[in-house]
Protein backbone atom coordinates (compact mmCIF):
# COMPACT_ATOMS: atom_id res chain seq x y z
CA UNK A 1 0.00 0.00 0.00
CA UNK A 2 1.53 3.27 -1.09
CA UNK A 3 1.73 6.22 1.25
CA UNK A 4 0.91 8.36 -1.83
CA UNK A 5 -2.59 6.92 -1.66
CA UNK A 6 -3.30 9.11 1.37
CA UNK A 7 -2.74 12.70 0.35
CA UNK A 8 -5.24 14.15 2.79
CA UNK A 9 -7.23 13.47 5.91
CA UNK A 10 -10.26 12.94 3.67
CA UNK A 11 -8.40 10.09 1.90
CA UNK A 12 -7.62 8.44 5.24
CA UNK A 13 -11.18 8.84 6.49
CA UNK A 14 -12.62 7.43 3.23
CA UNK A 15 -10.28 4.43 3.49
CA UNK A 16 -11.16 3.85 7.14
CA UNK A 17 -14.91 4.23 6.51
CA UNK A 18 -14.71 1.62 3.74
CA UNK A 19 -12.91 -0.75 6.12
CA UNK A 20 -15.53 -0.19 8.84
CA UNK A 21 -18.34 -0.86 6.37
CA UNK A 22 -16.65 -4.09 5.26
CA UNK A 23 -16.09 -5.15 8.88
CA UNK A 24 -19.76 -4.50 9.72
CA UNK A 25 -20.80 -6.57 6.69
CA UNK A 26 -18.50 -9.40 7.79
CA UNK A 27 -20.06 -9.47 11.24
CA UNK A 28 -23.56 -9.33 9.73
CA UNK A 29 -22.62 -12.30 7.55
CA UNK A 30 -21.31 -14.18 10.57
CA UNK A 31 -24.53 -13.40 12.45
CA UNK A 32 -26.47 -14.92 9.56
CA UNK A 33 -24.34 -18.06 9.69
CA UNK A 34 -24.42 -18.39 13.47
CA UNK A 35 -26.02 -21.59 14.71
CA UNK A 36 -26.41 -20.49 18.33
CA UNK A 37 -28.22 -17.44 19.75
CA UNK A 38 -25.16 -16.38 21.78
CA UNK A 39 -22.91 -16.34 18.74
CA UNK A 40 -25.52 -14.46 16.69
CA UNK A 41 -25.87 -11.87 19.48
CA UNK A 42 -22.09 -11.42 19.68
CA UNK A 43 -21.83 -10.92 15.92
CA UNK A 44 -24.63 -8.34 15.94
CA UNK A 45 -22.92 -6.52 18.82
CA UNK A 46 -19.67 -6.40 16.84
CA UNK A 47 -21.55 -5.20 13.76
CA UNK A 48 -22.93 -2.36 15.89
CA UNK A 49 -19.43 -1.50 17.10
CA UNK A 50 -18.17 -1.23 13.52
CA UNK A 51 -21.20 0.87 12.50
CA UNK A 52 -20.49 3.18 15.44
CA UNK A 53 -16.89 3.65 14.36
CA UNK A 54 -18.04 4.39 10.80
CA UNK A 55 -20.38 7.10 12.13
CA UNK A 56 -17.57 8.51 14.28
CA UNK A 57 -15.31 8.75 11.24
CA UNK A 58 -18.00 10.26 9.04
CA UNK A 59 -18.65 12.93 11.66
CA UNK A 60 -15.02 13.98 12.15
CA UNK A 61 -14.47 17.72 11.96
CA UNK A 62 -11.22 19.66 11.75
CA UNK A 63 -11.62 20.60 15.41
CA UNK A 64 -12.22 16.98 16.41
CA UNK A 65 -9.18 15.89 14.42
CA UNK A 66 -6.95 18.19 16.45
CA UNK A 67 -8.17 16.51 19.63
CA UNK A 68 -7.64 12.92 18.51
CA UNK A 69 -5.25 10.85 20.52
CA UNK A 70 -4.67 7.12 20.36
CA UNK A 71 -6.27 5.27 23.23
CA UNK A 72 -3.93 3.53 25.62
CA UNK A 73 -5.54 0.12 25.37
CA UNK A 74 -4.39 -2.93 27.26
CA UNK A 75 -3.58 -5.95 25.17
CA UNK A 76 -4.21 -9.33 26.79
CA UNK A 77 -2.53 -11.07 23.83
CA UNK A 78 -4.80 -14.05 24.42
CA UNK A 79 -5.32 -14.81 20.73
CA UNK A 80 -1.92 -13.73 19.48
CA UNK A 81 -0.34 -17.17 19.69
CA UNK A 82 -3.44 -19.08 18.63
CA UNK A 83 -3.86 -20.38 15.11
CA UNK A 84 -6.03 -18.41 12.71
CA UNK A 85 -9.58 -19.67 12.49
CA UNK A 86 -11.31 -20.06 9.15
CA UNK A 87 -14.66 -18.45 8.53
CA UNK A 88 -17.27 -21.21 8.67
CA UNK A 89 -20.99 -21.48 9.21
CA UNK A 90 -20.51 -23.93 12.07
CA UNK A 91 -18.01 -21.89 14.09
CA UNK A 92 -18.10 -22.23 17.85
CA UNK A 93 -18.14 -19.13 20.04
CA UNK A 94 -14.46 -19.76 20.79
CA UNK A 95 -13.55 -19.98 17.10
CA UNK A 96 -15.56 -16.85 16.33
CA UNK A 97 -13.88 -14.87 19.11
CA UNK A 98 -10.45 -15.96 17.89
CA UNK A 99 -11.34 -15.15 14.27
CA UNK A 100 -12.70 -11.70 15.17
CA UNK A 101 -9.91 -10.76 17.61
CA UNK A 102 -7.20 -11.74 15.12
CA UNK A 103 -8.97 -9.71 12.43
CA UNK A 104 -9.02 -6.66 14.74
CA UNK A 105 -5.33 -7.22 15.55
CA UNK A 106 -4.48 -7.19 11.84
CA UNK A 107 -6.49 -4.01 11.32
CA UNK A 108 -4.62 -2.30 14.17
CA UNK A 109 -1.30 -3.40 12.72
CA UNK A 110 -2.28 -2.03 9.31
CA UNK A 111 -3.10 1.39 10.75
CA UNK A 112 0.11 1.39 12.80
CA UNK A 113 2.07 0.61 9.65
CA UNK A 114 0.34 3.42 7.78
CA UNK A 115 1.11 5.79 10.68
CA UNK A 116 4.81 4.96 10.40
CA UNK A 117 4.69 5.72 6.66
CA UNK A 118 2.65 8.92 6.98
CA UNK A 119 4.53 12.07 6.15
CA UNK A 120 2.14 14.56 7.68
CA UNK A 121 1.71 14.64 11.48
CA UNK A 122 -2.07 15.03 11.17
CA UNK A 123 -2.30 11.85 9.09
CA UNK A 124 -0.02 9.98 11.47
CA UNK A 125 -2.20 10.99 14.43
CA UNK A 126 -5.35 9.89 12.61
CA UNK A 127 -3.84 6.49 11.77
CA UNK A 128 -2.73 6.03 15.39
CA UNK A 129 -6.22 6.94 16.58
CA UNK A 130 -7.71 4.35 14.20
CA UNK A 131 -5.21 1.74 15.39
CA UNK A 132 -6.31 2.45 18.95
CA UNK A 133 -9.94 1.91 17.99
CA UNK A 134 -9.08 -1.48 16.50
CA UNK A 135 -7.02 -2.42 19.55
CA UNK A 136 -10.04 -1.52 21.69
CA UNK A 137 -12.17 -3.91 19.61
CA UNK A 138 -9.58 -6.64 20.16
CA UNK A 139 -9.59 -5.97 23.91
CA UNK A 140 -13.38 -6.32 24.03
CA UNK A 141 -13.19 -9.62 22.17
CA UNK A 142 -10.40 -10.95 24.37
CA UNK A 143 -12.30 -9.87 27.47
CA UNK A 144 -15.31 -11.82 26.23
CA UNK A 145 -13.02 -14.79 25.43
CA UNK A 146 -11.60 -14.71 28.93
CA UNK A 147 -15.03 -14.39 30.53
CA UNK A 148 -16.60 -17.21 28.53
CA UNK A 149 -13.74 -19.62 27.99
CA UNK A 150 -11.02 -19.09 30.56
CA UNK A 151 -13.14 -19.09 33.68
CA UNK A 152 -11.69 -20.87 36.66
CA UNK A 153 -13.90 -23.34 38.50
Amino acid sequence: MSENRFRSVADVVAFAVAREIEAARSYARLAGLAKTPGLKELCLFLQGQEDGHRRLLEGLTEAALRGLAPALTADFRIVDALADEKLADDMTVQEMLIFAARKEKKAAELYESLARAAGEAKLKDLFLFLAGQERDHKLKLETEYEKLLLQED
